[in-house]
């Protein structure tokens, strides 16, 4: 990780000694503090947070301030009452810090009911259990010979060779984005969660709205060629048939494909990064799985829910 400035004037810097949680005052406390999480001291937070503030505000951060739920109950009890607690991008979103007034991308998770679930059924179809088997041949395949391609008794770039490439693989079969441009849904997604990252998106907000902007250039055409084609199981062509997403104002069309774009790509490609981390860390627990195989499904949920 590049060393940089701390993003507000409060937060530690790069490589700094970060005391534990007992010596905090926690009216003080920033949980989003990047180098807590750099350096993984975060846990300790969560714990008092939870035994002594499960519902705390943090007046300043780089984003503004927020509310920090960190109660399994309390969290669940939000969650669910959509009528006093709004997740719209009219109010904010999902998200710390306020988005941009001039680029606002409504999306579906940034809706309240009925829109949310009316734009999510609309694509749930593309990963339905029963596409999904459609897909295993494929997946097992790509898997395959990409593992036996990679380069024995010398170093390589796990995350590259591994996690994005198969990530972005299976991304681009459930849009039906030309394959050899599929590089592209990547270097959207991190970009999309990356403008404050000098290492992604060195030109700031400049170059993140024209990013997104070529993302949009671009679907907005996939998009009108799968309304005059017929209905297929991609996610495109779901968007473009539906008819609650049919008529999707650009913007609406463009927060959409981000959403999509950047939750397959973020959670698969964390999660195989992970899951080797997690066997290095953990050998015991590697030496179980190559003893039984038939873990692997347990193993794949423990990892992400570690």
């Amino acid at each position: 990780m590049t060393e940089r400035e701390p993003l507000h004037p409060h937060n530690f810097r790069f490589g700094a000694t970060i005391p534990p949680a007992s010596e905090i005052d926690l009216a003080t406390l920033d949980l989003i503090d990047g180098e807590l999480w750099r350096q993984g001291k975060y846990w300790d937070r969560f714990e008092r947070l939870r035994n002594e503030d499960p519902v705390h505000y943090c007046p300043d951060s780089f984003p503004g301030p927020f509310w920090s739920i960190t109660r399994y109950e309390d969290v669940m009890a939000i969650d669910t009452d959509h009528k006093r607690f709004s997740s719209s991008w009219e109010y904010g979103g999902i998200t710390l810090g306020e988005p941009l007034s001039d680029f606002e991308m409504p999306m579906f998770i940034a809706m309240d009911e009925p829109r949310h679930s009316e734009q999510r059924k609309t694509v749930q179809p593309a990963v339905a259990p029963d596409m999904l088997k459609v897909y295993e041949p494929l997946i097992r395949s790509r898997t395959q010979g990409l593992l036996d391609s990679l380069p024995v008794n010398e170093p390589f770039d796990w995350v590259d060779k591994v996690s994005v490439e198969l990530t972005t693989m299976m991304l681009a079969t459930l849009f039906d984005y030309p394959f050899e441009k599929r590089r592209d849904l990547t270097h959207w997604s991190d970009v999309a969660t990356g403008m404050h990252n000098p290492d992604i998106c060195p030109g700031g907000e400049e170059e993140w709205k024209a990013t997104m902007m070529n993302c949009l250039m671009t679907f907005m055409g996939i998009f009108q060629e799968r309304q005059q084609q017929p209905l297929k199981p991609d996610l495109m062509s779901l968007l473009a048939h539906g008819e609650k997403t049919k008529n999707m104002t650009p913007m609406e069309l463009l927060g959409n494909v981000i959403l999509l774009i950047v939750g397959g790509n973020d959670t698969t490609r964390n999660s195989m990064t992970a899951s080797v981390y997690a066997l290095n860390k953990f050998p015991k627990e590697y030496e179980k799985l190559k003893a039984d195989p038939s873990v692997i499904p347990n193993m794949v949920s423990e990892t992400i829910r570690w």
